[in-house]
């Protein structure tokens, strides 16, 4: 029988399910940032030879010590799905179905839930869960991330790397996308991925005429919805939310 998982149920399982891995181990997640308790459970299952595959679909986020992580990992084989936005970790007999990335963000700061299915409780789900991942296997293709060297004496400083990440004197909208399936994150939120300060953001994004300020709250322009941004409601009031496509037009 399928388990429903909350938050800290997702994190807690994804942790079992890769230290119980004895065969496969593939984990299918746009986002790839992990957190230092899932590198050295990785690293331990890779001694044992288990078939090990991490499916990806964006890179924006990426830093350069995991991408040296990762890359130094041989037993870990790393795929490329353009089209990935589902979110599933399986080993050859538990399954996580969730809408929690394999993030660090994700998995500590947002509201996340999933189904864990286990295949000797209920074969028939698991199997269905097995084929689609091996069906998102197999539209994947091989890609080397290439590792970022960073000189401390030629870095940028965040300010000047805010203003570098949307230098672009026009930034067309996004075309074709279907915002009604994306995932929505603040500005904050975008500041962590892109490895800014959040306050020099919210000040790029008002010179470019995204936001503008209203009082104590940032408010969305006729441009930043153009772009994909909506208004969203939290516990705390309103906020600028972006779907996460506009990742790929600020790099």
């Amino acid at each position: 029988m399928a388990k429903f998982l909350d938050t800290q149920g997702v994190s807690y399982f994804l942790k079992q399910l890769i230290d119980d891995a004895q065969d496969k181990l593939y984990l299918i997640s746009p986002y790839l940032q992990l957190n230092n308790q899932l590198k050295i459970a990785l690293e331990d299952r890779a001694k044992f030879r288990l078939d090990i595959i991490m499916i990806y679909g964006k890179v924006a986020d990426l830093n350069p010590k995991d991408s040296e992580w990762l890359e130094n990992l041989n037993d870990i084989k790393l795929l490329f799905h353009q089209d990935l936005h589902a979110k599933c970790y399986i080993s050859e007999k538990e399954a996580i179905v969730t809408s929690m990335n394999l993030y660090m963000y994700s998995q500590q700061n947002n509201v996340e839930m999933g189904i864990y299915v286990s295949k000797d409780d209920d074969a028939e789900l698991y199997e269905q869960i097995s084929k689609e991942v091996d069906k998102i296997k197999r539209g994947s293709e091989h890609r080397t991330i290439s590792v970022q060297k960073v000189e401390n004496h030629k870095s940028e400083s965040l300010k000047e790397k805010s203003e570098k990440v949307i230098k672009k004197d026009k930034i067309e909208p996004i075309k074709n996308i279907d915002y009604s399936k994306s995932v929505y994150k603040s500005t904050s939120a975008l500041s962590k991925i892109l490895g800014v300060k959040s306050a020099d953001l919210f000040e790029t994004f008002e010179k470019k005429s995204w936001i503008k300020r209203d009082e104590k709250t940032w408010l969305l322009t006729k441009k930043g919805e153009e772009i994909g941004g909506q208004m969203k409601n939290s516990k705390y009031g309103e906020f600028v939310a972006w779907p996460e496509e506009i990742i790929e037009i600020l790099k």
